[in-house]
């Protein structure tokens, strides 16, 4: 099993997620924070810097942790947005990535999520349209207060998109109240790949097969369908860039079942107890 990890949450700076990254043991980045900016903000020379730097320390950029599809369906500007994704696949293609994961926009708390389906889709497929022939999978991830945030409308996702592929997260649907055994059933098929994070019934984040999410279930058959990759996404402790992940007064509850001194602690403790569990 390939393990890649979202490193920024070791360290803020390229340099500390790749000495993290080679502490640890692992293969590479799912790219999210590099020295303060969001991967989608990077220049083309920033992206070249960080290539050459990945590739001299032997590490792999899997995918582009990209905050696209991270806006209100309503209130923000699409076409503006596209641009953003141009840009970021732009990036992608200088790092050498295999995917960017994205997500289905936020939707209003006072509307029906199923409303805006057929917009969703529309919105999505314009982006595929975009990454065709790149050879970079687009990667849909389950996220509270988007309209994928459930697995049936996920599903709807993959239905009319079978070119977009699922990254499948544990402790989302946890967060959202979604039965992960039976979210994995209905999208194992379409599943590219696993964020691996645990969560209990309260929404607080723990170390991987801690909580409630039924990870060594999941990556068991994961690996008996030839998964071979996964991405480790700590949330053990508050980093630098969390409060950018989050939708308006929604706060993550991180670091408070399981405490550490820093963030590099935190993130051996989530990288140890994914190995003890593969």
């Amino acid at each position: 099993m390939r393990i890649y990890a979202f490193a920024d949450e070791a360290s803020p700076d390229i340099d500390g997620q790749i000495a993290a990254l080679r502490e640890n043991g692992l293969d590479g980045l799912e790219i999210r924070n590099v020295d303060g900016v969001n991967v989608s903000d990077i220049s083309a020379a920033k992206a070249r810097e960080v290539r050459k730097k990945t590739d001299a320390a032997g590490l792999a950029v899997w995918s582009v942790g990209s905050p696209i599809g991270k806006i209100d369906i309503e209130k923000d500007d699409f076409k503006t947005h596209t641009e953003k994704f141009r840009r970021t696949l732009e990036t992608a293609e200088i790092l050498g990535a295999r995917n960017i994961r994205l997500f289905s926009f936020y939707i209003p708390k006072d509307k029906n999520p199923d409303d805006y389906g057929n917009e969703v889709i529309e919105r999505l497929g314009c982006f595929a349209e975009y990454a065709g022939g790149s050879g970079i999978t687009l990667c849909h991830e389950n996220e509270k207060g988007i309209y994928g945030d459930v697995f049936e409308r996920c599903v709807k996702i993959h239905k009319a998109l079978p070119e977009i592929k699922a990254v499948f997260d544990p402790a989302n649907f946890v967060q959202c109240g979604v039965d992960t055994l039976k979210a994995w059933d209905a999208l194992k098929c379409c599943t590219e790949y696993l964020h691996i994070k645990d969560a209990l019934a309260d929404g607080s984040v723990v170390p991987a097969g801690k909580g409630i999410g039924n990870l060594p279930e999941i990556l068991s058959s994961y690996k008996a369908h030839n998964g071979g990759a996964v991405t480790l996404e700590p949330h053990l402790k508050v980093f630098d860039g969390l409060s950018s992940l989050e939708n308006g007064d929604e706060k993550s509850v991180v670091g408070e079942v399981y405490s550490y001194p820093s963030n590099s602690a935190a993130f051996k403790a989530a990288a140890d107890a994914l190995k003890a569990l593969i």
